[in-house]
């Protein structure tokens, strides 16, 4: 339950100003929308400027790793050595890469091709073909602060199919970031993406999604993408997350590698797209932090 400090002591938020002239208004507002039964952020997990300033840095060592990647990804090329890249770029900046030896994930990013929805390790046997799509997903830790995001990339000569799968996916995205409005449901985002997929003839997987991302790796809340209006964690200013659907050009059913319990495929075989962004709320939208 939130509760209200005195209104003359310093603010839970740090800023060094009396409680009534910072976080009062908010704080009453979050109380109104939770006795109401709506989900509400931890007060903990809220990210003040100076945590947002942090986030920041962290995510300019995961964008230049994926520029980095952009700069060199082509056909012949083994997902390990985009590994190598993500890995050398990151450390170089004085950055550490989130995803390696997590939860004994192996690898320093995620490396997912056409049928493959998700978490695809790197490896040196795994070589780009023309006519690829793939996903990588990198996520960076500096001075304890974590930063995540992924982009798609196609490799010579795509089809037309699964290039407006990678470009509706990107489209998905977008119409996430712009439904977030503070004061508003997470439902009201995530449904506003699943429809945009669902017009065009995809589906969105259902059991992986989103996630709060600043502190940890990952954190509350979890976040759909095939929601309904109405439904999930109020968004409020200061609330990190990130916004990443997984478009399949088929059904949304998928399944885990048994031999590394990692890589999530499609269960019809049928290609698959993702593209992720970490963003804040904030007082009249959204500022995305990591693409």
């Amino acid at each position: 339950m939130y509760t209200k400090l005195n209104r003359n002591d310093p603010c839970w938020c740090g800023s060094g100003k009396k409680y009534k002239h910072c976080h009062e208004a908010f704080d009453e507002k979050i109380i109104h929308f939770e006795r109401q039964g709506v989900p509400v952020p931890q007060r903990s997990s809220l990210k003040k400027q100076s945590d947002i300033d942090k986030i920041k840095k962290s995510a300019e060592i995961n964008m230049a790793a994926l520029d980095a990647v952009a700069a060199r990804i082509g056909a012949g090329m083994s997902t390990l050595e985009i590994d190598t890249i993500v890995e050398e770029t990151t450390r170089r900046m004085g950055g550490i890469p989130a995803p390696l030896n997590y939860k004994e994930f192996p690898k320093s990013c995620c490396t997912s091709i056409n049928d493959q929805v998700c978490h695809g390790i790197p490896s040196a046997e795994d070589i780009l073909q023309d006519g690829d799509i793939i996903n990588v997903d990198c996520s960076t830790i500096l001075d304890g602060y974590f930063s995540d995001s992924s982009r798609m990339f196609l490799i010579g000569d795509v089809s037309a199919e699964k290039r407006r799968l990678v470009e509706v996916t990107k489209e998905c995205m977008e119409i996430g970031i712009r439904a977030v409005k503070p004061w508003m449901r997470l439902g009201d985002m995530g449904s506003a993406v699943h429809q945009h997929a669902l017009d065009n003839g995809y589906s969105v997987v259902r059991e992986i999604g989103g996630h709060g991302c600043g502190f940890e790796f990952h954190e509350d809340p979890f976040v759909s993408y095939v929601s309904k209006p109405g439904t999930e964690m109020l968004m409020v200013p200061g609330m990190v997350f990130t916004i990443e659907p997984m478009v399949n050009m088929g059904k949304d059913e998928i399944f885990v590698d048994e031999e590394n319990d990692w890589t999530v495929y499609t269960a019809d075989r049928m290609p698959s797209a993702q593209w992720e962004v970490e963003l804040v709320v904030t007082e009249d939208g959204c500022e995305i932090l990591c693409s």
